[in-house]
């Protein structure tokens, strides 16, 4: 049977997992733009094109796998998050989304904060010239030489999330003569909809100190008695991959019920509460995010009025969003290798990547988009399954896709919506080479993360 003669019906649902089953779309060809860049288009010749470049001669020159990242809309996105919330919110770009220098500059350019996690992303964001007071060092365990490299470079906040980090900070601080400003990381018990692998707010985990229990109160107890210790606000993340503010109001709930119990026992209000991120992005065009504006607006008003209810002054609100920004920015760009029809199920498409670069298919069953770029095509719509190149059945890009029954070798594919965490998490699994990301804007496009290559691998390899 050929690919064209693949029905494209409920032959196919009845093999399809739950839930991943949709029809075929009326138009193979369409770039929707929930899912894509703002500058994402075809042009004439049918190519795909962003910031002004096609797609074809992007692959010519970067090679592919690679990661093609809009400027225009990454700079638009940190826009539209800093007007929603105004001068009396804080915004922190969520560093482990995706950081690189470049982006570094660009989140200062347009008066983001930044969150990091770790020495490497703490030693990006100083290197590329964002402010330490705008930083917020992140992370459940970090090291005595992460916590002392933050102090002296003075940032802005450090969340603690524990009670040993609680004494560990304060030592470091007073070792050096300063007082640190911090929050407290505590978990509120409220499991956002999303994964369980990265639902973060229940209390079996590992990050934060539980309201339940008294944990939380102890640790803002144990840290107003130090000296080495500014405490300024709680610190609450519910989970990721959110599209509505729900679960946003139950936490912000009991963090100001929190509040209030430190204003009645300590007599003091401290002055900050961060909601974490999270937000949703679309990955297919089913899904359906919330704008920054509604965001702010809706966040907004659930603390403002769980304060009114608490006597409470209201705190200046910071949230963390990175996928949010990054997540729609980019595309990852493959090459068709081999294709291989499985009759009455659907068929196989691999491609030059795969898990190495991203893999929150494999990790998370996450589900994405694709398309045909190099081309259009008026071909029926065949069933596939892209797949990547490595040794594991489950390396899998999108597991159920529509594409062209005619597709070959050679043709190209973009997956849209990869900004977030695929970089950040690729590895070198089969020794395979982490791809560029390439920074397009205004029909002029510049490697901003190279390409690796063999000599990287081997230098590393002292053996």
């Amino acid at each position: 049977m050929s690919r064209s003669a693949h029905p494209a019906g409920p032959r196919y649902a009845d093999v399809l997992p739950e839930g991943h089953y949709t029809a075929p779309p009326t138009d193979l060809n369409a770039l929707d733009p929930r899912v894509w860049s703002r500058t994402v288009t075809r042009n004439a010749e049918g190519v795909a094109t962003v910031g002004g470049l096609d797609v074809k001669r992007l692959a010519e020159e970067f090679g592919t796998p690679a990661y093609f990242l809009d400027e225009d809309d990454f700079r638009a996105r940190c826009r539209a998050w800093r007007d929603a919330f105004g001068d009396d919110a804080d915004v922190f770009y969520a560093g482990k989304a995706f950081l690189s220098r470049a982006v570094v500059r660009w989140l200062h350019e347009e008066g983001l904060n930044l969150d990091v996690c770790s020495a490497g992303e703490l030693a990006t964001a100083l290197d590329a010239g964002m402010p330490a007071e705008r930083i917020a060092l992140h992370g459940n365990n970090k090291s005595t030489e992460e916590i002392t490299r933050a102090v002296e470079a003075g940032v802005g906040r450090i969340v603690l999330d524990s009670f040993q980090e609680i004494v560990r900070v304060a030592h470091i601080a007073e070792r050096l003569g300063k007082r640190q400003r911090v929050q407290i990381r505590v978990t509120v018990g409220v499991e956002a909809h999303t994964h369980e692998f990265i639902a973060t707010a229940h209390e079996d985990q590992k990050f934060g100190l539980a309201l339940a229990g008294g944990q939380a109160a102890e640790a803002v107890r144990r840290a107003l008695k130090l000296d080495g210790l500014e405490v300024i606000g709680i610190h609450s993340h519910i989970g990721s991959q959110i599209f509505d503010t729900s679960g946003f109001e139950v936490a912000a709930h009991r963090v100001v019920g929190l509040l209030k119990e430190i204003r009645d026992e300590h007599g003091i209000e401290l002055p900050e509460i961060d909601l974490g991120g999270g937000l949703g992005i679309a990955y297919t065009p089913e899904d359906d995010p919330r704008e920054p504006h509604e965001i702010a607006r809706a966040l907004g008003d659930i603390v403002t009025r769980e304060c009114a209810a608490a006597g409470l002054a209201v705190p200046r609100l910071s949230v963390e969003p990175g996928r949010a920004i990054v997540g729609p920015t980019a595309f990852t760009l493959y090459e068709v290798g081999t294709i291989k029809e499985l009759p009455g199920l659907r068929t196989y498409v691999s491609v030059d990547g795969g898990m190495s670069d991203n893999i929150r298919t494999a990790l998370y069953d996450a589900e994405y988009s694709v398309a045909l770029v190099s081309r259009t095509s008026t071909a029926a719509p065949m069933l596939s399954r892209v797949v990547g190149k490595h040794c594991e059945s489950g390396d899998i890009v999108v597991r159920d896709a529509f594409l062209p029954a005619d597709v070959a070798p050679g043709d190209l594919l973009a997956v849209p919506a990869t900004g977030a965490y695929c970089r950040s998490m690729a590895s070198n699994y089969n020794h395979a080479l982490r791809p560029p990301v390439v920074a397009v804007k205004d029909g002029a496009a510049r490697v901003i993360v190279r390409r690796e290559t063999e000599e990287d691998l081997l230098r590393l390899d002292v053996g």
